[in-house]
């Protein structure tokens, strides 16, 4: 990739970036008579906290990749989906999926060995979102049925089933609260830092496999080349059903990784109520990452810091963290509102390209593939 593409490709993202923290301050400066009076130079504290909570100390910047972790493996799950032209808004209950299959196996085998218990667990998690990003898939390939609307309502079934397992036959007997038992030998070990577990690795290694399998491989290039035209890809003796759903089994296998990751590494059990944002959070990461393995990396850690630092944020400028949700949501504006970027900056516009911006606004009337 030359400098000139690399430019062309980060300068809206970083634009939206730098307007999302604009339109953030104004927010901040309209609302500080609410906290403390009018305070103009509000914005410069909540953002210097905010920087201080995410990278000020060794304990910040474990806590940035943690909480980056589990954003990068769901914004790889989107990303791949969106270089096969398809858009997996599944994330969350893939997510869900692999987190309640990993609670249930490393429950089971929790006095087992570590050596035993960790990659049972792991295996758990893995299968179980495949699988649920195969159904879309499948349904995708052979009946024509949306991707979008298939994987928002298995979101919602995901959510059920978990609420049924956990306060039904995973229920933790004598737990005050609906919950699974503890994971015991089957939790990751911490490796740096007060919880830098094990499964801040999966991130780091899924990010070069994926840009590997993508740019380098067969598989890659026909998952790239049905993503801009199905029919192309068929006249050139590729199976695009076999490439959709096989695209969204493995983007529900980094969801499942990313669920598993947090309760084996994290919480260590599995809630009946578990909230978490990381699915649709991914959405954001792959967008702002333009579907690239890379780029993917870069904006999860950006999404992480915001996360790890909102606290700080919160206890020093007095700032809610919900404001970070407002960032994530205005930076997704931005994204999607791109020819209004370019006028505001005065920048050229782009030739017509194939990317992940136009499979979000893809028509649905594509007929089945064959």
């Amino acid at each position: 990739m030359t400098l000139k593409r690399a430019v062309r490709l980060l300068s809206i993202p970083v634009l939206a970036i730098f307007l999302a923290l604009v339109v953030g301050a104004v927010l901040m400066i309209l609302s500080s008579p609410l906290i403390n009076g009018l305070d103009p130079g509000l914005p410069l504290s909540a953002y210097a906290a905010l920087v201080s909570g995410a990278f000020g100390s060794p304990d910040a910047l474990v806590q940035t990749v943690v909480s980056a972790t589990p954003l990068i493996l769901a914004g790889l799950a989107v990303g791949i989906g969106f270089k096969a032209g398809l858009f997996n808004i599944g994330g969350q209950g893939q997510f869900l999926v692999g987190a309640v299959a990993a609670a249930a196996v490393g429950a089971a085998v929790s006095t087992a060995g570590g050596v035993v218990a960790i990659p049972l667990a792991l295996l758990a998690g893995v299968v179980a979102g495949a699988a649920y990003g195969f159904i879309p898939g499948f349904l995708k390939a052979y009946t024509g049925a949306h991707e979008v609307v298939t994987t928002i309502m298995l979101n919602y079934v995901a959510i059920q089933m978990v609420g049924y397992l956990i306060t039904g036959p995973l229920r933790a007997q004598g737990a005050t609260f609906a919950r699974s038992p503890s994971v015991g030998n089957a939790a990751l070990p911490v490796l740096f830092g007060s919880n830098g577990h094990l499964g801040v690795l999966f991130a780091v290694i899924a990010v070069p496999i994926a840009w590997w399998l993508l740019f380098r491989t067969t598989i890659g290039f026909e998952v790239r080349t049905v993503g801009a035209s199905p029919d192309a890809a068929r006249y050139a003796g590729m199976r695009p059903r076999l490439v959709m759903m096989l695209t969204l089994a493995v983007g529900g296998l980094l969801a499942g990784l990313a669920g598993a990751g947090e309760i084996l590494g994290i919480s260590g059990y599995m809630p009946a109520g578990y909230s978490t944002n990381v699915g649709f959070d991914g959405i954001t990461v792959a967008l702002l990452g333009r579907a690239n393995p890379i780029g993917i990396l870069l904006s999860g850690l950006l999404l992480g810091a915001m996360r790890a630092g909102s606290n700080l944020m919160q206890i020093q400028a007095g700032v809610p963290v919900q404001v970070i949700d407002v960032l994530q949501g205005v930076i997704l504006f931005f994204l999607a509102a791109e020819l209004l970027v370019r006028r505001i900056f005065r920048i050229r516009a782009a030739r017509v390209q194939v990317d992940e911006l136009q499979t979000v606004t893809r028509s649905y009337s594509s007929q089945t593939p064959k």
